[in-house]
């Protein structure tokens, strides 16, 4: 995930959820965001 910037990885957590994939898939977006501290951004969109 080191090469997905945090504006695409947030649209693809957006797109993921909006579309119903894969639990483990959002799972790990969700990670991937709280580790970039991202989680108020992605709380805000």
């Amino acid at each position: 995930m080191l090469h997905l910037s945090d504006q695409m990885l947030l649209y693809s957590y957006q797109q993921a959820q909006k579309h119903q994939l894969n639990v483990e898939f959002i799972q790990m977006l969700e990670y991937e965001i709280r580790k970039r501290a991202l989680e108020s951004i992605k709380l805000s969109s």
